[in-house]
């Protein structure tokens, strides 16, 4: 199963069109929901700690994430496209 689709081509046309922070709070504010917009910011930071070699339950604490989503990130971090990769090397240089 592939998520490249026209739907989700416009969809990173959307993201890719943002110029600064601001725009971007507002389109993601609009698209998710809270709860969706916070899950998506915590596997973010389970990811930049993965990569810092905390453990789970360091990672646990800190963020509060299940050790389900802990998992389910750190196989997109060893098996995954390099999207978390490559976002975390962009915005930490």
């Amino acid at each position: 199963m592939t998520i490249k689709n026209e739907d989700t081509d416009r969809l990173c046309k959307a993201v890719l069109a943002l110029d600064t922070k601001d725009q971007c709070y507002n389109f993601l504010e609009d698209i998710c929901t809270i709860k969706e917009l916070k899950a998506l910011a915590q596997r973010l930071e389970v990811a930049s700690l993965l990569r810092e070699k905390k453990t789970f339950a360091e990672i646990v604490e800190k963020t509060g994430a299940s050790t389900a989503t802990i998992s389910r990130v750190n196989r997109c971090l060893m098996y995954g496209s390099g999207g978390y990769d490559y976002v975390l090397n962009k915005i930490e240089e």
